[in-house]
């Protein structure tokens, strides 16, 4: 029988292992979903064009862009994290990270270095997507590691939660500068002030990521691959790969859709103001992080499939026809109304499948083969999500067509349950059984 001291001492150091690992992703995150945030403010600094669409593509183009260096990331980084440890590989992305933010923070626009500021911008960004590629691959798989038996599910909650947090922050702080700052003061230069508050908690965070342990699974494993083993054991798992790829796109895209670019769609399509568009993605962000850890606790109880199904089917039926509804007749309590009932389809759905993608993976490779197929989904479909939203709307003159994008990524999200479930049998309470 554990003694209760014993037991409490344990549940202290779970939750602040939980929280020095998590701050680390949260800043990570945070610098990276700035560039989608201030998307209107870096076209004008960065990207000036002939016209609004083309200066907007241009910016979210070079955001998507990181998202091509993640699956490079994830194989280069992933396979490290599994060689040399948790702990060691997550302070080095960290570190990868911190100088894209940097030179992000400190670039003088294009009225002043001409070609060389969106050149620069776009190094920063392939920076950034590099070091994301392994960042939500090894938090995943330490937290899954860590987690006390039959509680896997809200413990890997926590790092999608720690992402929304970021959002919460962006959008507070956006929200204040909206407010003290006249728009030509915010468009010159108020938008780069979060790219500098990023910049100046990196050595906190940095620190506290120093102080985490090794996990006990690692350690206990004797033989650890090098990158040539890690790439066979992909090409051998490619199975487990794609199906793990859809899976995640309906998580990726709908995340992209309704936090990155909530902001964007509020004030270009929907007409709104600056600041109604942040208080929905602050709104989005809380709701988020409510969603998350109550569904991965309830994937627990219940196994990943069902939530898998259940929320990826009713994102089918409903996203287009909310957004439809949205654009009809424009207003904040509309935005709002919708942009949380996406936000509780996607915190549902994420809550389970972040977990479940976790399981499937085979041990010796978990790092790398998680992080190479959330990259895929990220750099193919969810990365361009901003970009495909606004050439959606362009083509079809349908402004609630990004409702169809997100509608596409669930039936994605739906064959990928049915393939990894079909490859590996029937489901277990705590998830998918895999071999290793």
């Amino acid at each position: 029988m554990t003694d209760p001291a014993t037991a409490t001492s344990t549940a202290r150091s779970k939750v602040a292992t939980v929280l020095r690992l998590t701050s680390g992703n949260f800043l990570e995150m945070f610098d990276f979903f700035l560039f989608g945030i201030y998307a209107t403010n870096i076209s004008s600094t960065f990207f000036p064009a002939s016209s609004e669409f083309a200066s907007l593509m241009l910016t979210f183009g070079t955001f998507g862009a990181g998202f091509l260096m993640r699956p490079l990331g994830a194989v280069v980084l992933g396979a490290y994290v599994d060689r040399v440890g948790r702990r060691r590989g997550l302070i080095v992305t960290l570190s990868i990270m911190a100088s894209g933010t940097v030179l992000l923070a400190f670039m003088p626009g294009y009225a002043t270095i001409g070609l060389a500021a969106p050149l620069l911008v776009l190094v920063g960004r392939l920076l950034q997507g590099f070091s994301a590629g392994v960042e939500l691959g090894g938090v995943s798989v330490y937290l899954s590691e860590m987690a006390t038996p039959g509680h896997k599910g809200f413990y890997v909650s926590w790092q999608s939660a720690s992402q929304q947090l970021a959002i919460v922050v962006i959008a507070a702080l956006g929200y204040a500068l909206n407010a003290a700052l006249v728009p030509a003061d915010l468009a010159a230069w108020g938008w780069r002030v979060p790219f500098f508050v990023g910049c100046l908690i990196i050595p906190v965070i940095f620190m506290i990521r120093r102080s985490l342990q090794e996990t006990a699974e690692f350690l206990a494993r004797r033989h650890r691959p090098d990158l040539r083993e890690a790439c066979r054991a992909l090409l051998a798992h490619w199975p487990i790969i794609a199906g793990g790829m859809l899976l995640v796109i309906m998580t990726t895209v709908s995340f992209y859709l309704i936090t990155i670019y909530t902001p964007t769609f509020g004030r270009s399509v929907l007409k709104l103001t600056a600041a109604d568009s942040l208080i929905v993605t602050f709104c989005v962000g809380l709701s988020n992080f409510f969603w998350l850890p109550v569904m991965g606790a309830l994937s627990d109880r219940v196994g990943r499939r069902p939530l898998l199904i259940a929320f990826a089917a009713l994102t089918i039926l409903t996203s287009y026809a909310a957004m439809s509804w949205l654009v009809a007749a424009p207003s904040f309590s509309r935005m709002l109304a919708v942009e949380l009932w996406l936000s509780l389809l996607y915190g549902s759905y994420n809550g389970a499948m972040v977990v479940a993608l976790t399981e499937v993976m085979p041990a010796h490779v978990r790092t790398v083969g998680f992080s190479l197929a959330y990259s895929l989904a990220t750099a193919l479909f969810g990365g361009f999500t901003p970009a495909m939203s606004t050439w959606l709307i362009k083509v079809t003159g349908d402004r609630g067509a990004p409702g169809l994008w997100m509608g596409f990524a669930a039936v994605c999200g739906l064959i990928g349950v049915w393939i990894l479930y079909r490859r590996y049998g029937a489901s277990t309470r705590s998830g998918i059984s895999a071999t290793t």
